[in-house]
């Protein structure tokens, strides 16, 4: 019997496009990776305003962010009712219910990394893929996660909290005694958006108001000298495999949203170019991250490695991008997984809980 998947896309995110692609990827690896007949998928497009839709057109729509125009669009929710555990679709007066086994979130950011479509998914009675509310709302907030780390025994950056309507004065003398460069970042955000690298004391007022434009709180943090380094985790309990480490080399700047989407000057380097003694640090540093941050399923993991071989946590990603060349996948992918085979186990592993 087909298990019925509902692969939710979109969402009213500053991530809305990037959600499109790994989508998109994740319904190809489901139709074309997983054995014929397993599966029976569900599409359902959340537009920027926060429109559900279920969706049955083509992918490539999806992709390229024409999905809404398509006309294979039809008004939908995820009930929060168990009883109905599934989709309700309306056409005028008409409505269906759609049952639903799993619930795939590929909503990237705010509204759907953060907990908020975790807590539909728990009141719906529904199995979901990947972290729970707790793991994905610790997750999301930057200085919540560092405080987690840093109880688990990780090392992380200095920093500030900053709230608007407040005085900043005292926060702001703490900070620049990190010295420069200072990172300046809104808390609950993704994909580098309103984050500014601030070099001199006269940028700090403008990037602070630039990480309100985001969230309601901003988190000012010192630089760490050295390189990125992540980890891929995939798993539940006891039983989470670590995916191959990768580094991020920079030529110059820093990994702004233009470096993670367009590679301008990075590139990534996988395996890591460490020794395996260094490499195997990360990968428990990781291992104990996904389990202090309340993380299951998968998660991305990212830190910095110094020059004298501190491993420095710098943020976790709860729904990482999704798509065949995204980081997540091609560390699993070297660690001996295929795109399908990890978008099967994750459905497998939300089977299994309870709700």
């Amino acid at each position: 019997m087909k298990k019925t998947v509902a692969v939710l896309f979109g969402g009213a995110s500053p991530e809305y496009g990037i959600s499109l692609c790994s989508a998109a990827a994740v319904i190809r690896g489901l139709s074309q990776g997983t054995p014929a007949g397993k599966y029976a998928l569900v599409m359902v497009g959340i537009t920027r305003k926060g429109e559900w839709y279920r969706y049955t057109g083509p992918v490539d729509a999806i992709e390229n962010d024409t999905w809404f125009q398509s006309g294979h669009c039809t008004r939908a929710v995820l009930s929060p009712d168990r009883s109905t555990r599934g989709l309700l679709e309306w056409d005028g007066s008409q409505m269906t219910i759609h049952p639903v086994d799993v619930v795939f979130p590929m909503l990237h950011g705010a509204n759907g990394e953060d907990g908020t479509i975790q807590g539909l998914c728990e009141l719906a009675g529904i199995p979901y893929v990947g972290c729970g509310v707790l793991g994905s709302s610790a997750g999301m907030d930057k200085d919540v996660a560092h405080m987690l780390a840093q109880k688990a025994g990780v090392q992380v950056p200095r920093s500030v909290v900053l709230y608007p309507g407040e005085d900043h004065t005292a926060a702001l003398c703490t900070a620049k005694t990190f010295g420069y460069p200072l990172f300046v970042k809104p808390a609950n955000a993704g994909s580098s958006y309103g984050i500014t690298m601030v070099e001199r004391e006269e940028q700090l007022e403008s990037a602070v108001e630039l990480a309100f434009r985001y969230d309601r709180k901003a988190v000012i943090e010192e630089g760490i000298p050295g390189f990125e380094v992540g980890c891929a985790a995939l798993g539940s309990g006891q039983e989470v495999l670590i995916g191959e480490v990768d580094e991020i080399e920079l030529k110059q700047g820093w990994l702004d949203y233009e470096e993670k989407y367009g590679n301008r000057t990075a590139e990534i380097h996988l395996p890591a170019r460490v020794s395996p003694e260094i490499r195997q640090k990360i990968k428990d540093t990781g291992r104990v991250l996904f389990k202090a941050l309340c993380c299951d399923g998968f998660a991305r993991i990212d830190m910095f490695l110094t020059p004298d071989n501190r491993v420095v946590f710098n943020e976790i990603n709860t729904i990482p991008g999704f798509t065949s060349h995204s980081r997540y996948p091609k560390m699993l992918e070297a660690a001996g997984l295929e795109f399908s085979q990890v978008v099967d186990r994750l459905i497998e592993l939300a089977s299994l809980k309870s709700n």
